[in-house]
């Protein structure tokens, strides 16, 4: 009797993963289908998904350490050839493909990438003509971005130098392929911006490959440049070649010899402009003289302009006549005035206190420099000041007598002479 071997379902699926893992196919095999229950894990970064096709799945797991690579990511409906080997999960039970790579069925995986990141950006407007910011007509300083070896540079600053020398250029040497060359492009992006006088911007390179120019399909770099204050221009690489830094661009020029004529005007171009406008001007002027000689000339025949310079000449013989009118009514009127005056000055005269004082009377103060105008205001030795037309005396009572009621006689008081 054959004898039984009876396994746990522990022992069972250890065996069968060990059976998967000796098969030498199944450990390095391309699958292809289409990606169904896209999950990206965040905290951990890890993709879980299944590929299918008309007759089955089969499941798919990504680990970070291998997906971190990925430049695009999967999505549903995604047709693509996913490289891995298949084992068995214990815990359970089924089997399913550790993928080591993917790459969309078809094309490319680089330019798959670039197609997925431009239709993105694109959803967020990064491409939309309203943002494009103007470039400016003589732009006073250029920030340039770019190798500060090769051709690319050379063409750029020989054709600037041809068309308009006087614009000045701060360069912003850095890395234009390899995979540190994003992250200074935006730093030296930022800078430039910061400054304050940079008017445009260039980023520009010679030609190469896909792998080569990769770096200008940076989403990072792209979204730098979309937040830029000052305009941008890119010339990477050749006419043929695009790249997301292109799109999100303000301008696109087609080389670095088309990014300079772009950015500034043909000094000799720009002279026969201002040729032209200054003969423009000129006959503009000549023919605005003519017009105002003509237009003078017609008002001087004028029977309008006659009859103004007859009122002005009439004005000035009337203002003749008038003047002598004029003079005598002046000297009447100032003879009038003359004589008021002097009837007011002896009607002063009459009133003024020194005249009186100067027919005899006087009047009294005393030690406070008060005048004293009745008998009761005095004392007897009472120190007094008389004041006359032409002085005073200092003087002391000597005797009071009053009027008595009634009386119309004359009051009489003695006085003593004295220095006070």
């Amino acid at each position: 009797m054959k004898e039984i071997t009876i396994f746990t379902v522990s022992q069972a699926n250890r065996y069968l993963k060990k059976l998967l893992l000796n098969d030498r196919v199944l450990q390095d095999i391309h699958i292809v289908g289409e990606i169904s229950n896209f999950k990206l894990h965040k905290p951990s970064g890890h993709m879980y998904f299944t590929l299918k096709d008309a007759g089955g799945i089969i499941r798919c797991v990504f680990f970070l350490s291998r997906n971190k690579e990925l430049t695009f990511v999967p999505a549903e409906g995604m047709r693509v050839v996913a490289r891995g080997n298949i084992s068995l999960y214990e815990r359970s039970g089924y089997y399913q493909l550790y993928v080591e790579e993917i790459k969309p069925e078809g094309i490319g995986d680089l330019y798959f990438a670039f197609e997925m990141l431009k239709e993105k950006l694109k959803k967020d407007g990064l491409f939309a003509a309203e943002h494009k910011k103007p470039l400016p007509r003589i732009p006073r300083c250029i920030g340039l971005v770019t190798s500060p070896v090769g051709a690319a540079i050379r063409d750029f600053l020989t054709t600037l130098k041809r068309r308009f020398p006087y614009t000045r250029v701060l360069l912003c040497p850095v890395a234009v392929q390899g995979k540190e060359a994003p992250a200074q492009i935006i730093d030296a992006l930022r800078k430039l911006d910061k400054l304050g006088f940079i008017d445009v911007v260039v980023i520009t390179r010679g030609g190469g490959s896909l792998e080569e120019l990769w770096p200008f399909n940076d989403e990072s770099l792209a979204r730098a440049i979309f937040n830029l204050k000052v305009p941008v221009v890119s010339a990477i690489g050749h006419e043929t070649d695009f790249t997301i830094a292109d799109f999100v661009a303000d301008r696109r020029a087609s080389t670095p010899t088309a990014a300079a004529e772009m950015v500034v005007p043909d000094m000799k171009e720009l002279l026969r402009h201002l040729d032209v406008q200054e003969q423009r001007l000129q006959a503009i002027l000549k023919n605005r003289l003519k017009h105002s000689r003509l237009i003078l000339e017609n008002m001087a025949r004028s029977a309008f302009f006659y009859h103004t310079r007859e009122k002005i000449t009439q004005g000035h013989q009337q203002i003749d006549e008038m003047w002598p009118r004029l003079v005598r009514n002046l000297l009447y009127s100032m003879k009038l005035k003359n004589a008021r005056l002097n009837i007011l000055e002896e009607k002063l005269q009459a009133i003024n206190p020194l005249g009186i004082m100067a027919r005899g009377y006087t009047f009294v103060k005393n030690e406070k420099n008060e005048i004293i105008s009745s008998i009761d205001s005095l004392e007897e030795e009472q120190k007094i000041n008389v004041f006359f037309h032409n002085g005073e005396a200092g003087c002391q009572v000597i005797k009071i007598r009053k009027k008595e009621p009634g009386l119309t006689e004359k009051r009489f008081y003695h006085v003593h002479e004295g220095n006070f």
